[in-house]
């Protein structure tokens, strides 16, 4: 029987739910086994101050490392660019909806001091950017927790990954799907990250549930991160789609009050994900996000 290692949030269990379905469909027997992490624990902080470094998968994967899960299931923008040593992404399904949502009020009706729920520096830097005035303010908890601040009149609006809420089955909730050119989204958002073992029954039965494209696309927005180098304190997106055997991508890097903001994009053979990612990174920094990212955590 193979050990699915989640967090116990409602969306963790979904995602892990599903990829036990997956792999039921394929003929293998699984448990999940729920993991309590750091970012769990840690309720009433706003990430960036306590850093996102595995925050939400550390104890997941030391589950992992000493054979008490066979496979682990993340959202994909919780998983650190580099994995502990003996471990893979073995499997990236096809990706849910990538783009960042409104719920509560659409974007032309949010005047000077709407008051703003968001839970990532990327979002708040972007949304300070679109709607000068607005009031930014963390919200954390898991997503029936935000929707109940909302509900209770704390926010006038919050903003949340579309994935998760078209998965909990809240799509009905949406106010306004932000497109990638306006609110681009976090690496990785809506895609499932699949990781196992480098070899051994969990990485073997995982591989039938990767999505070729899906998996290129993130491989280039996490190489973006990666060559960024960026952590917790600076507000970093990007978003690549594959067609016919071609990857295109955008990224932007900007500063946390969102003055400034540097944004670029690449298409090339989706082979090249990877470099294409590395390339992008280049360019970036070139036109304005190394002096953004200096101002943020030194030379």
């Amino acid at each position: 029987m193979l050990g699915i290692a989640s967090r116990g949030s409602q969306l963790a269990l979904w995602q892990a739910r599903w990829v036990e379905a997956r792999l039921g469909a394929l003929g293998y027997e699984c448990r999940i086994e729920i993991i309590k992490t750091t970012g769990d624990r840690i309720t009433d902080v706003p990430l960036a101050r306590i850093g996102s470094k595995g925050l939400f998968t550390k104890e997941i994967e030391e589950a992992l490392l000493d054979g008490r899960a066979d496979l682990a299931v993340h959202s994909l923008k919780d998983l650190p660019t580099e994995l502990p040593e003996g471990l893979v992404l073995a499997a990236v399904p096809a990706r849910e909806d990538p783009r960042d949502a409104l719920v509560g009020k659409r974007m032309a009706d949010l005047g000077a001091g709407a008051k703003v729920g968001a839970s990532s520096l990327r979002r708040a830097a972007q949304l300070r950017r679109l709607r000068p005035g607005v009031v930014v303010e963390p919200v954390r908890g898991n997503l029936d927790t935000r929707l109940r601040k909302l509900d209770e009149g704390r926010y006038d609006v919050i903003l949340l990954a579309a994935a998760g809420l078209k998965r909990l089955g809240w799509g009905g909730r949406i106010s306004e799907i932000l497109e990638p050119e306006t609110m681009c989204p976090a690496v990785g958002q809506g895609a499932l990250a699949v990781e196992t073992r480098v070899s051994g029954a969990g990485f073997d039965s995982c591989r039938a549930l990767d999505h070729p494209a899906t998996h290129a696309a993130v491989a280039a927005e996490r190489s973006v991160l990666r060559a960024l180098g960026g952590g917790c304190q600076t507000p970093i997106g990007a978003h690549a789609t594959v067609h016919n055997g071609v990857l295109r991508m955008l990224a932007m890097v900007a500063s946390p009050d969102g003055a400034d903001l540097v944004r670029g994009e690449t298409e090339g053979p989706v082979s090249d994900a990877e470099r294409l990612g590395r390339d992008l990174a280049e360019r970036l920094l070139e036109n304005g996000a190394r002096k953004i990212l200096e101002a943020v955590y030194g030379e």
